[in-house]
């Protein structure tokens, strides 16, 4: 255990020591506008060199620091979250490994080095997704690991035709050869890797489903790691897409996306799945606002969006730690008496994920809508952004509710207080962040204030209807007579909101299930089958027969020479006769 601790401390300590020395650097490179692009010459053998390539400009030093930032605190929190658990050097190693696969991903300005981080993230994810070894992690690890191999299947193919440029550093690219066929291919298979991995329609039911894996990992893996390496990826190669038919395409879907999962957490009773939810619908607003041309805004919310989501999942890892394993937000209730502390952080997350003036969160979302209303756009793009920003209101409003007010709803006694200190500690960083992160990334990334003049009403839309959004979730809350009517007189758009549009029955069956069975048979009457018949066992049979006959041939025997002298004077004899 004394070892374990010390794991736990000394990761701390490095990504922590790591994480500021990013940041810092990060802000001197934007200072000075500088970028670093650096090769290492691994091998190289006759005239064939093996070059690792590594781009550091203010966006990846910047990101870098805050994946390390989270990461550190994240690792101090599981020092205690994971206590109980005897192989907690393991989980340490998985989740260092997993943030190293994002440093690969984040300093790659080569598609090659890319697929590094990519599926590394891909392998640490599903090992961390199946870390409980029970039935539902299995399968939820299953779904998260085939939905991400579609990803990585495109971007194989990205790297393919890459070939067509005479390097993989697409850095060089993006520009000049930005009207050829290509790179527009190229484009649209980026596209789809990224919205696999930051789980965009039809590809969205794997990441709620990934909530079976450990509270840290999902602090983790829906803050700064797993999916926004979609989002990362696509800021890259932002060039490409404003003003194209896969921009229009990526803001559509993007928008749905954000609309649906909105639509979905207000159905949901599962706290981790409500926070997943919620996460899936900022991962929308940032894909859409980057279908728009605009990467730095998406850059800000991403980063903004980290601090208080991780904050976030360590609460509500720390609630379901005190209700002993229960995440039903129906039995909590009365928190704010029980464990003040923790609900300050959650309470301030809540409210930065909302967007409440001043805190992180909104500094990056009000300017986005406040750009949305600035922009070209039609009305049904226009109405997605703005009902969803109601809605992230609305569930959140409704979560709050459930949890922190009223009287506990268990009726066993459970004694709940704010014992965990250490998981407190990894919290309370992540609350001064939220609160103080968005102004002073929005001081260094847009050291001149954007002026954005509109009507009145344009201008307030954001806050009327953030305040709409929470009064109908609290009415919607309140009423015990809304909750009878949504569940027992229409039980089918209950089922359909509340199942993200049935996206995790399609993607089980249709995706996932479907053809797994098609490749099973193919597998048994093919590779197993017809080609073994007509390939290797058949070739194996054929001349294990000839060798047996060959065999009797070489062991002189009397009676084989007879037999065969006997049949050659009897096809002579035939012969002749003819």
């Amino acid at each position: 255990m004394m070892w374990s601790l010390s794991v736990c401390l000394l990761s701390f300590l490095t990504l922590m020591i790591l994480s500021l020395s990013a940041v810092v650097t990060g802000f001197i490179f934007i200072m000075y506008d500088l970028v670093y692009f650096i090769e290492w010459e691994v091998l190289s053998l006759n005239s064939g060199n093996i070059v690792m390539t590594f781009l550091f400009d203010w966006m990846s030093l910047i990101f870098m620091g805050f994946v390390l930032f989270i990461s550190s605190l994240v690792i101090f929190y599981s020092d205690e979250y994971m206590a109980g658990d005897l192989s907690i050097n393991r989980f340490i190693i998985l989740v260092l490994m997993f943030v190293l696969s994002m440093m690969f991903l984040i300093i790659s300005p080569n598609l090659i080095s890319i697929l590094l981080g990519w599926d590394g993230l891909g392998l640490v994810s599903y090992l961390l997704v199946i870390y409980y070894q029970n039935v539902k992690s299995f399968n939820a690890g299953m779904l998260t690991a085939l939905s991400n191999r579609i990803g990585d299947v495109a971007l194989l193919m990205a790297i393919a035709w890459m070939l067509n440029f005479g390097s993989w550093n697409y850095i060089f690219y993006l520009d000049c050869a930005k009207e050829s066929l290509e790179m527009s291919i190229i484009c649209s298979l980026v596209i789809l890797a990224a919205m696999t991995k930051s789980a965009q329609i039809p590809f969205s039911s794997w990441l709620p489903a990934a909530m079976a894996a450990p509270t840290p990992v999902s602090a983790l893996v829906h803050s700064s790691t797993l999916v926004t390496a979609g989002v990362y990826l696509l800021i890259r190669f932002n060039a490409l897409l404003a003003g194209t038919s896969q921009g229009s395409f990526l803001l559509l879907f993007a928008g749905l996306t954000m609309f649906m999962a909105g639509l979905g957490a207000n159905f949901e009773f599962d706290l981790k799945k409500i926070i997943a939810l919620s996460t899936l619908s900022q991962l929308g607003l940032m894909m859409s606002i980057l279908a728009m041309g605009f990467p730095k805004l998406a850059f800000f919310h991403l980063l903004t969006h980290a601090l208080f989501k991780a904050l976030l999942f360590m609460c509500a890892g720390a609630i379901i730690h005190n209700m002993k394993d229960s995440q039903d937000i129906r039995f909590m209730g009365g928190l704010t008496i029980q464990m003040p502390l923790t609900s300050m952080c959650f309470n301030l997350s809540n409210l930065a994920l909302c967007g409440a003036p001043f805190l992180a969160g909104f500094y990056s979302k009000d300017l986005i809508l406040e750009i949305v209303s600035l922009s070209y756009m039609n009305y049904f793009s226009f109405i997605l952004y703005f009902f969803s920003t109601g809605l992230t209101v609305c569930y959140s409003l409704r979560l709050v509710y459930y949890s922190m007010s009223g009287d506990f709803n268990v009726s066993g006694l459970h004694p709940l207080q704010d014992e965990g200190w250490v998981m407190l500690r990894g919290m309370l960083p992540l609350s001064l962040m939220a609160v103080l992160g968005g102004v002073m990334l929005s001081w260094v990334l847009f050291p001149t204030p954007s002026m954005i003049c509109l009507p009145l009403f344009l201008k307030t839309l954001a806050l009327s209807v953030s305040i709409l959004g929470g009064w109908v979730g609290y009415e919607l809350s309140q009423s015990k007579l809304s909750y009878s009517f949504w569940t027992m007189r229409n039980q089918f758009l209950t089922s359909f909101f509340g199942s993200m549009w049935f996206l995790p029955f399609l993607s089980t069956y249709g995706v996932t299930l479907t053809p797994l069975s098609i490749g099973g048979k193919s597998l048994k009457s093919f590779d197993h089958g017809w080609s073994e018949y007509l390939g290797a066992q058949g070739l194996y049979q054929f001349f294990s027969l000839n060798a047996s006959v060959t065999q009797k041939w070489q062991n002189n025997d009397l009676k084989t020479y007879l037999m065969s002298f006997i049949l050659w004077v009897m096809i002579l004899l035939f012969l002749t006769l003819l």
